[in-house]
């Protein structure tokens, strides 16, 4: 089964707005083996002139470029779970001008890490490693001056606080404290459990989430859909945003930095959704 990729496009505009807005072409790519899969800096001369889909055998999708299949750094077909996922990938590739530009492909390169799990981690550890960022999580971590900044975190911080804690029944809590709150361990579990729930490819999009925005709470309430994109990186800088009102910024510095920002969160959790069930994702996307 072959699919030419103009036949979807209004398919794929529709799943880049999931995560609350179309994927920016710019940004960096983040990656564990960034010296194997590319740095920020790395680019290609286009090689090919079409990109179309196909399906496999065993019901997964691949990409082609012109006549060739798409593989992943590590030598593997790249080979995708679904449709849904597969037609947002080769959108990226799809708006490649005359240079590819790998470090506006967050899709493709969240892909490469969930075929060649580079660092060959279980699912049991990459959940060990999210609730981790629960130690930490940003919005747990209060200031107690200036009056402005703690009267900010409160108004901002702690609406989405107890969201989460009713939304999945658990406690949290912040404190003022270097050492920060200290969560039940049946927060740790219920938390466990949820991210179990998860797949494997899932799970890479999520993580992918919590590192850019510094936190569980944060990156549960986009991924619900409880945030847009825009206010979770915005809740995420909070204490940055406050000093830029009160001292200014460099604002294409700042400009830019918010866009890259927003760019990956926004792959992160359009990733997630899409590797999730993808019959359920085209039927929302035919109600619409």
């Amino acid at each position: 089964m072959l699919h030419n990729l103009c036949k979807y496009r209004h398919f794929s505009r529709a799943f880049l707005s999931l995560a609350g807005r179309q994927i920016e072409t710019s940004g960096s790519s983040t990656h564990v083996q960034r010296a194997k899969y590319g740095s920020a800096a790395q680019e290609r001369k286009k090689f090919y002139e079409d990109v179309t889909i196909s399906q496999g055998e065993d019901g997964r999708f691949e990409i082609n470029l012109d006549k060739r299949k798409l593989r992943t750094p590590g030598g593997k077909l790249f080979t995708l779970p679904n449709e849904a996922l597969a037609i947002a990938v080769a959108t990226e590739w799809d708006a490649q001008k005359d240079t590819l530009k790998f470090y506006t492909m967050h899709l493709t390169t969240l892909c490469y890490t969930a075929l060649d799990n580079p660092t060959q981690r279980s699912k049991d550890q990459m959940i060990s490693a999210a609730l981790k960022y629960l130690d930490t999580d940003t919005i747990c971590y209060r200031v107690e001056e200036p009056p402005g900044l703690v009267e900010l975190q409160k108004n901002e911080w702690d609406p989405v606080m107890d969201w989460i804690e009713k939304r999945y029944n658990v406690v949290i809590g912040s404190s003022s404290s270097i050492m920060g709150p200290k969560i039940p361990e049946e927060t740790k579990e219920t938390f466990y459990q949820h991210l179990n729930s998860y797949n494997f490819w899932s799970l890479t999009g999520l993580e992918y989430v919590i590192t850019q925005l510094k936190s569980l709470v944060l990156s549960f309430g986009l991924i619900d859909r409880h945030l847009t994109v825009e206010h979770a990186v915005l809740l995420s800088q909070l204490e940055e945003e406050y000093q830029i009102q009160r001292w200014g910024n460099v604002e294409w510095a700042h400009d830019y930095d918010m866009y890259e920002m927003r760019s990956r969160t926004a792959a992160g959790a359009l990733f997630v959704h899409l590797s999730s069930e993808s019959s359920m994702v085209k039927k929302k996307l035919m109600q619409d």
